[in-house]
């Protein structure tokens, strides 16, 4: 299989094609679930940053979106709550209007909402707005970093406070996955600006060998293994077949009828990385209750998945069955006719996320051992060297994230200097190898729920959600609660 940068939210194409159907670029849930019921509100704005905070001969700013909703705000004059999400890598709209929790404990805090989008992302693009421009080489692309954009957030927070005259309303800042990254190191960077930081599915530890590039893929293969050992076996079987079908007369066109795909394009490498795709984002978002983050989704999709595989109606036919599973990730409304392996459009404009994976966010994630449910491989590093050498002229800094954040011996740095920090990490979510899965204060805390997907406790809420996950916001919000008191008290004290 060929070298995949993979994502933490998403893959860079939707490889599915609809007959008379035009491309949704939100959610369909997002009419279905908030509008309706008039919970999601916004208005737009637009702040003018320095394209390079850490040179002072460059006078080169751009236009950097944020979205903001002050429906439950107590004022400055209360010196009411601040929530800012620290934006991902993609259209700040798209997070916005999946980071339900937000929304739903902004009227219980009379909290001020903020969603600042990451520095060339969706609308917040260099060089006059133009992405050919701003995506050009490496030079232009070199002010795309995640330093830079915690530069951005903390530029940003502190002018919005000024204008509102809120020098005194506490910020509480929020992420989830690589966002959560952002949310953490945040408070760790700024923390004279936010007062604490909740860090969903943050992969914090995914750098510089102090996570096994195995522990990725190794999440996975139990998440399908633990619903059947046969799914299980069926999977981990069928990469070898597709191969050996591959190098036979017509094989292709064998597999093409089998997997329904569109008569464009095939090959043996892409309907594998199609596959692959489709149970390492099942497995992220195998959450209790239906979705539609990535794709629409039903509840406990690997669940899902695993049925169809061990449907008997399917007999013997192990593409038949891997087909049916597939099927659940890209086409569980049964609105596609065909899936097209040579669709690179990219509606969430996620691109950037290339060059930062071949510049500071090299997280190791290819490993696989015997007993994986993907073909046995090793990480490694000079892949990735050459790939980014050949598409941007750059070579990676593995080393860099834990150089300026730290990683390494992360329980007792942090007991030293660090504080108001929740992690939560769900174990069915393949990155949570690589996140803070134990207490490292009484105010860093830790929550783990061997049940939880990919940052599931920042969705909204629904009626079916199971008491776990209840659980889990309670005591998220009751950490809050603490650090607002002890906020408070303090400003009562000077």
């Amino acid at each position: 299989m060929k070298m995949r940068l993979i994502l933490l939210f998403l893959v860079f194409f939707s490889p599915i094609s609809f007959a008379k159907i035009p491309p949704r670029l939100f959610p369909s849930s997002f009419d279905d679930q908030l509008s309706s019921k008039g919970k999601l509100s916004y208005e737009t704005n637009y702040f003018t940053q320095i394209l390079d905070h850490f040179n002072y001969n460059n006078p080169q700013t751009f236009q950097q979106r944020y979205l903001l909703n002050d429906k439950y705000w107590g004022g400055s004059k209360n010196s009411a709550p601040i929530f800012v999400y620290t934006g991902n890598e993609g259209n700040i709209e798209w997070f916005t209007q999946n980071t339900g929790f937000m929304f739903e404990i902004a009227r219980h805090f009379n909290a001020l909402l903020v969603f600042i989008e990451h520095r060339f992302y969706g609308k917040s693009i260099p060089y006059g707005g133009d992405k050919t421009i701003a995506y050009s080489n490496k030079t232009t692309l070199g002010y795309l970093s995640s330093t830079q954009a915690l530069a951005d957030y903390a530029t940003l927070i502190i002018d919005l406070k000024n204008n509102l005259t809120a020098i005194n309303s506490p910020v509480v800042v929020f992420g989830g996955s690589y966002g959560g990254m952002l949310a953490a190191w945040f408070r760790l960077k700024y923390p004279h600006v936010t007062i604490g930081a909740l860090a969903s599915s943050a992969p914090i530890l995914n750098f510089g060998n102090i996570t096994s590039p195995y522990s990725f893929n190794n999440i996975i293969t139990q998440d399908f293994k633990g619903e059947s050992e046969n799914c299980y076996k069926v999977i981990k079987g069928s990469w070898k077949q597709i191969e050996d079908m591959a190098k036979t007369k017509d094989g292709l066109e064998k597999l093409r009828k089998s997997f329904r795909i569109c008569k464009n394009y095939i090959s043996q490498g892409a309907l594998e990385n199609w596959l692959y795709t489709a149970f390492v984002y099942t497995a992220m978002t195998d959450y209790p209750t239906p979705s539609n983050f990535l794709n629409p989704l039903p509840a406990y999709p690997v669940k899902q998945m695993c049925k169809a595989i061990d449907d008997p109606k399917s007999g013997k036919d192990t593409f038949e069955k891997i087909y049916g599973a597939a099927n659940i990730y890209y086409n569980y409304t049964g609105n596609a006719t065909c899936f097209d392996l040579n669709d690179h459009s990219d509606p969430h404009g996620l691109a950037g996320w290339t060059w930062q994976a071949c510049t500071e966010m090299v997280m190791p994630t290819d490993g696989n051992n015997k007993e994986s449910i993907f073909p046995p491989s090793k990480w490694d590093y000079n892949e990735r060297a050459q790939f980014c050498k050949s598409n941007f002229g750059v070579e990676p800094r593995p080393n860099w994230v834990t150089t300026e954040f730290g990683g390494y011996n992360i329980e007792r740095v942090l007991k030293r200097f660090g504080s108001n920090i929740i992690f939560f990490n769900g174990l069915r979510d393949p990155w949570s190898g690589a996140g803070v899965l134990k207490d490292i204060s009484k105010s860093i805390v830790a929550i783990v729920t061997k049940e939880g997907a990919h940052h599931v406790d920042l969705r909204w809420s629904s009626k079916e959600d199971p008491k776990w996950l209840k659980q889990v916001r309670e005591r998220e919000v009751n950490i809050i609660s603490n650090w607002f008191s002890q906020y408070y008290q303090s400003l009562n004290e000077i």
